[in-house]
C-alpha cells in the first residue's frame, strides 16, 4: 500500500509515495550502521558545523516548511514558520553546548584517575508523530546527532513529505550520507526494524498504544526506548488567579494546532469562587478564536489531521454529553469539506465520562469545577497521565509549591501554559511515558554512560 498524503482542509490527495520494501529498509539500516563508524569519530566541533547549517536552512525556508505543514496535517502557516524557527533554535542550542554536557566527568576515587565518559551508541531509531512534524523529529535528531549517533525516521505515514524535507535539510547541511535516514514505510514494518541488531534504541513520541507496542519490542530485545506519550494535562486555576493573563494562557493552549498537542490544556480545573467569571471569558476567548483554511495568515485553528480523528474526538464529544456534560460551545461538525471541528466548551464534567477519563486530542475543552485547592490538586492527580500541567494564582510561592511538590507531571507550570524548551528536559509519568527529551538530560538518554577507572 502507498503512503498518501491528503489535504485536511479539502480531502483532497496531494502526493502517494511507494512504500520501502523490508529488503530496502535492511539495505538502508545497513547504510546507517556504516555511516556510523565514520560519524562517531567526528569532533564536536565538526558536527556542530553540519547541525547550525541545518538551523540555517530552516530559518531560509521556514514559509516553504509552513507551506508543506499545512497542506499535510492542517497546521495554520503562522504556526508552522514558527514550529521551523523552534527547530532552528534546538539545532543551534545542541551545536553550541552539546561538547559541554558530554564531556568526561572525573570521579575521585582510590585508582590514580577515575572518570565517566559519554559515548554514542549508533543507529537509534525514530518514530515520530505528524501533529508536529517537524520538532518532534529535531527534538530527537539534533542531541543524538551531536551525540555522534545516526537517526533513522519512521515518520507518521500522513506526513511523508515533511519526513523527505527533513532529510534534505541534514544532507544539504552537508551530513553524510546515511547519517540521518527517513524510512518511508508503514507501522506494520515498525517492529521489524527494532529486531533488526544494527537498531541500539528507539524513541517514539505517540499514543500510549503506541508506546506500549513499541516498548514491548524494543524490552525484548533489551533495546533502550525513550517514550513521549499522550497527555491529559490539567490547569488548575485557584480562587486567586488573574483571569486577564490566565483565560488567553488556557484559550491558547487548548487551540494551538487545533488542540492536537499532547500538552495542551485538557482539563480546566477551576475553584468554585472565580468559575463562572472564569467560564464566560473561556467561552468568549474560544468563541472569537477564527478557524478556516491554513494557508490563510489570519487562521488561528485550521483542520484536524484527519477525518477519523475528528470523528472520534466527536463521538467523545457526544458520549460526555450523554453522561451528562453541559455543552456550552461547539460539539458540532461543521458541513463542507476537510476534518475540521469547532471550539468546544464542555462544562460540568465528572468521572465516567470521556472528557474526564481520556485524552481530547483536539479543540474540546474539558471544565470541573472543584470547591478548593486541596480537591483541585485531587482531581489533577486522578489521571492515568502525567505529561504536563500547570496552575494559575497570584500567589507564586504557593504555585511553585504546587508546581513542584502536589502535581503528578513530568512538566509543571506556573501561570504559563506548558511548553517545551531546548533548555528544559521534556517527558512524562505514569502513561505519558519515561525518559527526557532536551537540556543535558536529553542527550545523555542514547550514550553509554562509561566508567573508567585505572589503577
Amino acid at each position: 500500500m502507498p503512503l498518501q498524503a491528503l489535504n485536511p482542509a479539502t480531502g483532497e490527495l496531494i502526493r502517494e509515495y511507494a512504500e520501502l520494501t523490508p529488503e530496502e529498509v535492511d539495505s538502508a539500516l545497513a547504510a546507517a550502521h556504516r555511516a556510523f563508524g565514520c560519524w562517531r569519530e567526528t569532533t564536536f566541533g565538526e558536527r556542530a558545523t553540519v547541525v547550525r547549517d541545518a538551523a540555517r536552512l530552516l530559518r531560509e525556508r521556514a514559509d516553504d516548511y509552513a507551506t508543506l505543514m499545512a497542506l499535510e496535517m492542517g497546521k495554520p502557516v503562522r504556526d508552522g514558520r514558527a514550529e521551523a524557527q523552534k527547530c532552528a533554535w534546538v539545532c543551534e542550542y545542541y551545536a553550541d553546548n552539546a561538547e559541554a554536557f558530554l564531556q568526561r566527568e572525573t570521579i575521585e576515587t582510590d585508582g590514580s584517575s577515575s572518570f565517566v565518559t559519554f559515548q554514542p551508541l549508533g543507529v537509534v531509531l525514530a518514530v515520530m508523530p505528524w501533529n508536529f512534524p517537524f520538532w518532534q523529529v529535531f527534538r530527537f535528531a539534533a542531541p543524538g546527532l551531536m551525540a555522534g549517533n545516526v537517526g533513522v525516521l519512521k515518520h507518521a505515514s500522513n506526513v511523508p513529505g515533511c519526513a523527505l524535507a527533513i532529510e534534505e535539510v541534514f544532507r544539504e547541511a552537508g551530513l553524510p550520507q546515511g547519517v540521518f535516514t527517513t524510512l518511508l514505510i508503514g507501522s506494520a514494518q515498525v517492529d521489524s526494524v527494532i529486531d533488526n541488531p544494527l537498531v541500539k534504541a528507539v524513541t517514539l513520541t505517540g499514543s500510549t498504544p503506541a508506546g506500549r507496542a513499541v516498548a514491548s519490542g524494543a524490552g525484548e530485545r533489551l533495546k533502550k526506548t525513550v517514550l513521549e506519550l499522550g497527555g491529559s494535562d490539567p490547569y488548575v486555576i485557584l480562587e486567586d488567579a488573574d483571569l486577564h493573563t490566565t483565560v488567553p494562557a488556557c484559550v491558547t493552549s487548548k487551540l494551538l494546532n487545533a488542540g492536537q498537542s499532547c500538552i495542551a490544556a485538557k482539563r480546566l480545573i477551576v475553584v468554585d469562587g472565580i468559575y463562572d467569571e472564569f467560564v464566560e471569558r473561556f467561552v468568549e476567548g474560544m468563541r472569537s478564536a477564527k478557524v478556516g483554511d491554513p494557508l490563510c495568515e489570519d487562521t488561528q485553528v485550521g483542520p484536524m489531521a484527519r477525518h477519523d480523528l475528528r470523528d472520534e474526538l466527536h463521538d467523545q464529544v457526544r458520549a460526555s454529553v450523554a453522561k451528562g456534560a453541559q455543552c456550552l460551545l461547539g460539539g458540532t461538525v461543521p458541513g463542507g469539506p476537510g476534518a475540521f471541528y469547532l471550539p468546544t466548551v464542555l462544562a460540568e464534567v465528572t468521572r465516567g465520562m470521556p472528557a474526564y477519563d481520556e485524552e481530547l486530542f483536539g479543540p474540546v475543552a474539558a471544565i470541573i469545577e472543584v470547591p478548593d485547592e486541596a480537591e483541585a490538586i485531587r482531581v489533577a492527580n486522578d489521571s492515568p497521565f502525567g505529561l504536563g500541567a500547570a496552575v494559575f494564582t497570584r500567589d507564586v510561592a504557593r504555585g511553585e509549591r504546587i508546581a513542584a511538590e502536589k502535581l503528578e507531571a513530568g512538566c509543571c507550570f506556573v501561570n504559563a501554559l506548558v511548553k517545551s524548551d531546548p533548555r528544559l528536559p521534556f517527558g512524562g509519568v505514569k502513561e505519558s511515558g519515561y525518559g527526557r527529551e532536551l537540556s543535558h538530560y536529553g542527550i545523555k538518554e542514547f550514550v553509554n554512560t562509561k566508567t573508567v577507572y585505572v589503577a
